[in-house]
């Protein structure tokens, strides 16, 4: 379970709820983590759309619509199979928003990718924004920081008044 803090994630549902926003994640070394994080928040079906769990690097490309010669090319820790995957979220989903991770949580590096690197997208009607990311300690670490740093990156990006 995620240590984001129970006011701020409630607080970005009832914002995304007050603009008639929908969400949905593609997740990769979190596996999950960041949807079920949202919806620990009573009335979070109204925003929530759902999530594409795409922990193998075919996934990525089979279920969010990343580009399978961009993944041969670049392996899938990427900032550009961060952005595809935050589309393809909102895309599959048919939410307004998408918030995708791809990253090494170790305990080794992948594909000549150090471990702690993690690349978050978030997809909405303004945009699409990319966030590089260091995390370190161990994987559970790395993972956990990588769901607050979703939680964050979605609170800052979606939502907001127009």
């Amino acid at each position: 379970m995620s240590s984001a803090t129970v006011p701020a994630v409630t607080e970005i549902v009832h914002r995304l709820a007050a603009h008639g926003l929908t969400v949905a994640t593609a997740e990769s070394l979190t596996a999950g983590l960041i949807v079920s994080t949202l919806v620990t928040v009573p009335g979070a079906s109204a925003v929530v759309r759902g999530g594409l769990v795409t922990y193998a690097t075919d996934l990525k490309a089979e279920l969010a619509g990343v580009d399978r010669e961009l993944l041969a090319r670049s392996g899938a820790v990427d900032p550009e199979v961060a952005r595809q995957m935050a589309l393809g979220a909102a895309r599959v989903c048919r939410a307004d928003v998408g918030v995708s991770c791809t990253g090494v949580a170790g305990p080794d590096p992948q594909d000549g990718k150090p471990v702690g690197l993690v690349y978050l997208g978030l997809a909405s009607p303004d945009g699409v924004v990319v966030q590089e990311r260091r995390f370190e300690g161990d994987r559970a670490a790395i993972r956990l920081a990588t769901v607050n740093a979703a939680i964050d990156l979605l609170g800052r990006g979606a939502g907001e008044p127009a």
